[in-house]
């Protein structure tokens, strides 16, 4: 596996296997999958990526993203951060200003026209000879892909609303994402709180704590996939919000008093 990072410019490429990263996303990312393919799973469903796929994804949001070879295709992606500092520069020097507060589509498929497909064909000799992307040529090769992003006129307030994350319903916001394994302190900067004001307002909501409340939740629901959906215990901890399967089956135990292993249904056909 190679992650070839270098400034703003993450080329990533993998033979085998399956890999995950962080779910919290701190920044603005253009990623262009090249081959194999990633599935990104959300509360509604898993919408999977293939080859070619061009995707804008809005900072100061949770994904759970999966990437996957395809066969012996490994996975191989480009990743661009447009992070707030150097929009922040861009915007000062050449006057760029959003038109208002951002309130679009978190993510965004962007058509893979041909000055896009120039630009990142510009970037695969890269996987090759990685020193040859210096930090300057990144910032330059950065910048660049801004100037094309703005020549569509709905991406200026996704890429240049500067306002921070506003006061949002608390309790619907973590029954929705009550499954994602990201310290307390996100959650808080999600929901447009400090920590101590997310944590006050937080135990008022669901009478505990956070920690208490995200492990019950997160158990309660590998319950529900185990013993109704026929799922593994091995298949649902990450799922869940787990890190690990021994702390998984050590906490399911202890909440329910059974191993989480014993109300596995083996489907029929495992058993043929």
């Amino acid at each position: 596996m190679r992650n070839l990072t270098k400034h703003n410019i993450v080329l990533f490429s993998s033979p085998t296997g399956e890999f995950s990263h962080d779910p919290f996303v701190s920044e603005h990312w253009l990623v262009f999958i090249v081959s194999g393919f990633s599935e990104v799973f959300s509360p509604e469903g898993v919408i999977s990526h293939p080859p070619g796929t061009l995707g804008l994804v809005r900072k100061n949001q949770l994904v759970k993203t999966v990437k996957k070879a395809d066969g012996e295709k490994p996975f191989k992606s480009i990743s661009i951060c447009i992070d707030y500092q150097t929009l922040k520069k861009f915007s000062d020097q050449f006057d760029v200003k959003a038109d208002g507060v951002y309130l679009g589509e978190p993510n965004i498929t962007i058509e893979n026209d041909e000055f896009m497909k120039a630009y990142f064909n510009s970037l695969m000799p890269y996987f090759s000879q990685p020193e040859k992307l210096t930090p300057t040529l990144a910032q330059i090769k950065t910048n660049e892909i801004i100037e094309i992003l703005l020549q569509k006129p709905a991406l200026k307030s996704f890429l240049f609303d500067f306002s921070e994350p506003h006061k949002i319903d608390l309790e619907a916001y973590m029954n929705r994402y009550f499954s994602y394994n990201v310290p307390i302190t996100q959650f808080a900067q999600l929901t447009g709180r400090s920590i101590s004001s997310f944590k006050r307002d937080f135990t008022k909501i669901f009478n505990a704590t956070p920690e208490k409340w995200l492990q019950k939740r997160r158990l309660e629901m590998a319950y529900f996939l185990i013993a109704q959906k026929d799922r593994k215990p091995s298949d649902v901890y990450l799922e869940v919000g787990f890190e690990n399967l021994s702390h998984f089956s050590t906490a399911f135990k202890r909440e329910f008093g059974v191993n989480a292993s014993s109300i596995y249904l083996v489907p029929s056909a495992d058993l043929a």
